[in-house]
């Protein structure tokens, strides 16, 4: 077994469920498990590293290799958390490799990416190779919800260039959508519900709301398009209301995905919503928007043209060739490149086989990643 299979192998067998806003509870929550495995993998390296306090069990880990010589530093980026196992088919934290693919939760998304970067840093910090830059590896939290740790990192990161880790199946991401999410709230009266005429439903307000969004997301995708990544969106991804079906809801509460695009700001979007529910689509009654809980910018593909042609030619020299796209989903690089910091993403895997019942990841893509990472980090 390689150093990169062991690691992707150990990093499977420890859970770090990111309970995503959810009321779950147990030993699979939060991220200290890798945490702790990082450390141990930093120290037997002999390499400085810092932990960085998020919350409670939550803790960035950066450490840098700084080689004599070279003054230009690159980030390695990639995050602990992994999202539920709620429907999964698999042992989400035995792995088992069969037909070369390693089969667990966050396989995929992302910690074959993790398991990439950490061996690549490894044999930098071993050989190092002359012509090598500055490497730091950081290892982030909670990006599959509120983004709580990139954000810290951001604070205080220097570096020339950034690499972030996300199933891009050995492609460049150059240029993906922001986000903005948040909650809306309708209340209502409760009473008995053999007399519902003497409260008010707010599961009914909600329903004209709801309605009333879904004709919002045509009116919006229709208002603008980027010629990268086309339309903005939006959309209701849960609901909850309630307490008993004999008893009229006093709330009802929903959850709304907005898709940012480059030049847009995402903290506006809860407010341009509001404004069409009051205005276009004559909503009368009360609501209440909770402020955003986790927002991003686009990445945007400005600043990147060197960074994106030096791991091209790195691409080309392991597996002959590579494509450079933009994707809707959002990453962490587009905190590191409000930051200063021009960001790319990269890494094994394909996005369509994140968070699935059956995640796993192509050992051969994961061998390839670190060695192009390798390659990335040692150019002239």
């Amino acid at each position: 077994m390689t150093e990169t299979t062991r690691l992707l192998s150990d990093l499977v067998t420890l859970p770090s469920v990111n309970p995503m806003g959810r009321a779950l509870q147990g030993p699979e929550i939060y991220e200290h498990r890798v945490t702790e495995y990082l450390e141990n993998y930093f120290r037997s390296l002999g390499v400085p590293f810092e932990r960085q306090m998020i919350a409670p069990l939550r803790e960035n880990i950066v450490a840098r290799c700084d080689l004599p010589g070279p003054s230009r530093t690159i980030v390695f980026e990639v995050h602990q958390d992994t999202v539920p196992t709620d429907n999964m088919t698999i042992d989400p934290f035995t792995p088992r490799i069969e037909d070369g693919r390693l089969y667990g939760r966050g396989s995929c998304d992302i910690k074959g990416g993790m398991a990439a970067m950490l061996a690549a840093f490894a044999r930098i910090v071993r050989e190092k190779p002359k012509g090598a830059t500055n490497v730091v590896v950081a290892c982030c939290v909670d990006e599959e919800h509120t983004s709580l740790g990139i954000k810290r990192l951001a604070e205080t990161l220097k570096a020339d260039m950034a690499v972030v880790a996300e199933p891009t199946k050995l492609e460049i991401v150059h240029a993906h959508k922001g986000l903005c999410r948040w909650h809306l709230i309708v209340p209502g009266r409760s009473c008995h519900s053999s007399a519902p005429e003497q409260g008010v439903n707010a599961i009914y307000r909600m329903a004209r709301i709801v309605s009333a969004i879904e004709k919002y997301a045509q009116v919006l995708s229709a208002s603008r398009r980027d010629p990268l990544l086309g339309p903005p969106t939006m959309s209701v991804g849960r609901i909850e209301g309630g307490t008993s079906v004999n008893t009229v809801p006093d709330q009802c509460r929903i959850d709304i995905d907005r898709r940012i695009l480059p030049g847009e700001q995402p903290l506006e979007a809860p407010g341009q919503l509001t404004a069409y529910l009051r205005n276009e689509a004559g909503i009368d009654f009360p609501f209440e928007l909770s402020p955003p809980y986790t927002h991003k910018h686009a990445l945007s593909p400005k600043k990147t043209e060197e960074l994106v042609g030096r791991l091209g030619k790195a691409i080309d020299i392991v597996k002959g060739s590579h494509r450079v796209e933009a994707v809707p989903y959002g990453t962490d690089a587009s905190t590191l490149a409000e930051a200063g910091i021009p960001s790319v993403v990269f890494g094994p895997g394909d996005i369509a086989k994140a968070h699935t019942c059956d995640e796993w990841v192509s050992l051969a893509e994961v061998e390839q990643a670190s060695e192009i990472l390798y390659r990335f980090a040692c150019q002239d």
